[in-house]
């Protein structure tokens, strides 16, 4: 099991707000990954993803047995959620400049037994493989997602709609929040990315798959995912991170 991440500001942001995290679990001979996407002022967003990303990581790390199963490792993201949306929530109300902040949050314990996956927002997690293709493994909480489902706009529409940036969930706008949890088996040689609405936004699932299966090297794969971001315009932060088994 290899993994690898990267991050990038974009072009007009002057902030980037993405934060993410890639730790070995060598307990379990497995990893953890995960995206969040801050949004909320100018210092806000930053110090939400921050935040949700160490306090998760901190949580769920000192919560996992070797022994632990995917049930059980959902069990301690979920732990690890809720301790990160009680801390936002908290410094959104004490600090008036982080009032209203928030973040998504994608995020994925892999052992060799698969993957246990849990979102809030629109960042995603994405199966990949070189016989099956791409497959969306998170479903958005969004406006737009929302109206695909109800059949108000085509998937096709979604990208361009001008609602296509309102989350209808986030870390640390609540005093609770709940996630949605997915669990995906996985084969040698399969991959997972995990990434931030600044890459999906501006590539189709379709041309993610291609530019990461056209690298064999996963640094090489992160850095042409941002690099197709940029070249596209990069108005928002860019995140991927992607693992392989």
């Amino acid at each position: 099991m290899e993994f690898y991440g990267l991050t990038d500001r974009g072009i007009v942001r002057k902030q980037n707000q993405d934060t993410f995290a890639c730790q070995e679990l060598r307990i379990m001979d497995g990893a953890l990954l995960i995206v969040c996407d801050g949004m909320g002022g100018a210092r806000g967003g930053n110090i939400a993803s921050k935040m949700t990303c160490d306090t998760f990581c901190g949580t769920f790390l000192e919560s996992i047995d070797p022994f632990d199963d995917m049930q059980a490792l959902a069990g301690h993201m979920k732990l690890a959620l809720e301790k990160a949306n009680e801390s936002v929530y908290a410094r959104s109300g004490q600090d008036p400049e982080c009032s209203g902040m928030g973040t998504t949050l994608v995020a994925a314990a892999v052992t060799p037994q698969g993957a246990a996956v849990l979102n809030i927002g629109d960042s995603r997690a994405y199966h990949i493989s070189r016989t099956a293709g791409i497959r969306q493994i998170t479903r958005d909480h969004s406006v737009v997602a929302d109206m695909v489902e109800r059949g108000e706009i085509r998937p096709e529409d979604a990208r361009t709609n001008p609602n296509r940036n309102l989350i209808t969930r986030a870390v640390g706008t609540a005093e609770t929040v709940p996630g949605d949890f997915f669990f995906v088996p996985l084969k040698e040689g399969d991959m997972m990315l995990l990434c931030s609405d600044g890459l999906t936004n501006l590539l189709e699932d379709d041309e993610l798959a291609a530019v990461i299966l056209q690298q064999t090297e996963l640094e090489a794969g992160c850095e042409a995912l941002v690099r197709q971001a940029l070249l596209k315009g990069a108005p928002d932060n860019v995140t991927a991170v992607l693992l392989r088994m």
